[in-house]
């Protein structure tokens, strides 16, 4: 931003000199970090477009199908691209997928059977997944999840350190025959680092080793397009995503992808529509076009997401926050976690990027029973796709330690200003001090 910039941003937005030069003094520190960023999006960028090439991407797969979709050959090629980023044998990329939950409970139920057991190998899953594993407290028989199918479940929590701990994991897969291991790969609500494309690798290898049969599924929301390999290239079953995260580039309306062997992906798409049906129905209703292009644009929106949140960890800690993943720490999702300390601090924090927000700036978020979560859960999310995390975006459960969940950015220009517009708040709230 020029000087010009700055005057404008003070006489729009009232934003004070202070938060400015706070601005100023952190951009100054992440710069190089940013180059880092830019050349992962680069290298992404190039695969994602060898991709489109390779499989002779034109406008005719852009037309739109309706009923059952048989020859729908935009869906068919999207599947194929997709598999081919992935390093994958085959996909599934639908638009009916309404979230990323739904398409990890259709790779559990596709996969596993009654009697069969599944394991989280990095400690408790994400919330709304309780309820499809059937490990919630409180009435939810007979909802048909796992458990009421006959599946049982297990779970290796992580160390004092939040380190992997695969020493329990290794004697839980000879202590008895795990059919899947559920491998989060975001850090979810939790107070811990995403775990890299490599470490996910090295829990993959390690579960094959002693269980070479075990069928390893990798919850990939928020992670694809941040590092220049995905689980699947080392080796991963099954790997799973929501098109209104990273992958959807902010233009796919709705949706998911799976992507994984060829035997598990058949499975899951017998899950998701029926038996002997699979990934061979399913009408596109005209969305190919906006998952073809906002697929194009992911690894460069990704990017602005992460340098976004570089940033927000880089202008808190300078405040005193406790910031994770630390400023210069490895990132293989995009999600920002700043320890606020109080509920009140996490609501104001989520109203103020609220107000940075293009659409519905002038509403107020407030903390609510959001169906799948045993907390209420405020969140902040002004973006022109409802519920998009690659959008500018926060949110939180409302329990201790009161941490909230910042991501997205379309664009650094916005991302850094609604940044900026969210500090001011906070100032004004007397949440943070003026430096």
């Amino acid at each position: 931003m020029q000087n010009n910039s700055f005057e404008y941003l003070k006489e729009e937005f009232g934003l004070k000199d202070s938060t400015i030069e706070l601005y100023k003094k952190v951009n100054e520190k992440v710069k190089e970090r940013f180059s880092e960023i830019e050349e992962t999006a680069g290298y992404n960028q190039a695969k994602v477009l060898k991709a489109f090439q390779n499989n002779r991407i034109s406008y005719a797969h852009f037309g739109e199908t309706t009923g059952y979709g048989y020859d729908d050959m935009g869906r068919d090629a999207l599947d194929k691209v997709y598999a081919e980023i992935l390093g994958a044998e085959d996909a599934m990329v639908r638009h009916n997928i309404v979230s990323g939950t739904q398409a990890i409970s259709a790779c559990l139920f596709g996969v596993l059977r009654p009697g069969d057991v599944l394991a989280s190998v990095v400690g408790a899953p994400y919330d709304t997944m309780e309820e499809v594993i059937g490990i919630r407290e409180g009435d939810y028989d007979d909802m048909g999840s796992l458990k009421d199918y006959g599946v049982s479940y297990r779970q290796v929590d992580l160390t004092d350190q939040n380190k992997i701990d695969y020493d329990s994991i290794i004697e839980l897969l000879k202590s008895e025959k795990i059919k899947a291991v559920l491998i989060q790969r975001s850090r979810g609500y939790d107070w811990r680092d995403s775990l890299t494309v490599e470490e996910i690798g090295n829990i993959i290898k390690t579960v094959k080793h002693v269980s070479p049969e075990t069928i390893c599924i990798v919850d990939n929301c928020y992670g694809i397009f941040v590092e220049t390999k995905e689980p699947t290239e080392f080796g991963a079953d099954l790997i799973v995503g929501s098109l209104i995260k990273n992958a959807g580039g902010s233009l796919a309306l709705s949706g998911g992808y799976i992507a994984g062997t060829a035997e598990c992906v058949r499975k899951v798409g017998y899950r998701l529509t029926a038996p002997g049906l699979g990934k061979h129905v399913g009408a596109s209703l005209g969305m190919n076009r906006n998952m073809f292009q906002g697929l194009f644009m992911a690894p460069h929106i990704v990017s602005e997401s992460i340098k976004t949140a570089v940033l927000c960890a880089a202008m808190f800690k300078e405040l005193g926050f406790e910031v994770c993943p630390e400023v210069n720490s490895a990132r293989s999702d995009i999600i920002q976690a700043v320890k606020l300390k109080t509920p009140d601090n996490v609501i104001k924090f989520c109203q103020a990027i609220q107000k940075g927000s293009p659409i519905d700036s002038f509403v107020t978020p407030e903390p609510w029973d959001m169906p799948g979560y045993d907390s209420q859960v405020i969140m902040a999310a002004g973006a022109f796709v409802q519920g998009s995390s690659i959008e500018l975006s926060a949110d939180a459960p409302i329990r201790p330690p009161y941490t909230v969940y910042f991501q997205g950015g379309l664009t650094w220009a916005h991302a850094k200003l609604g940044i900026l517009m969210s500090l001011q708040k906070l100032y004004e709230k007397g949440i943070v001090k003026e430096l």
